[in-house]
């Protein structure tokens, strides 16, 4: 999600701790890491489909990685990613003369 001030990320991880996840920004590539470990499968089930989100993300030009912020909450990781202050528009007047 975008705004005027900020990129926020939202990422759903449900049944994971906030210490089993990892968030890093390096060299402009904003990595969200974790591990969940598979249930124990159960010869007498069928499993139908098992669904898995991997990956890293690039940060935006706009964006400032040196002010990242996440908060995790019911399964839920929010990282608040502030954009620039070079990256806001600034009004200029024009002078008639």
């Amino acid at each position: 999600i975008e705004d005027e001030k900020e990129y926020l990320i939202k990422a759903e991880l449900p049944d994971m701790k906030k210490e089993d996840v990892r968030l890093t920004v390096e060299n402009d590539v904003l990595a969200i890491s974790g591990e969940r470990k598979f249930e124990k499968e159960e010869k007498s089930k069928k499993y139908h489909r098992v669904e898995r989100a991997y990956g890293s993300f690039s940060l935006p030009e706009d964006a400032d990685g040196s002010k990242v912020a996440a908060d995790f909450n019911d399964g839920m990781l929010r990282v608040h990613l502030p954009k620039s202050v070079k990256a806001k528009p600034k009004a200029i007047e024009i002078q008639v003369g």
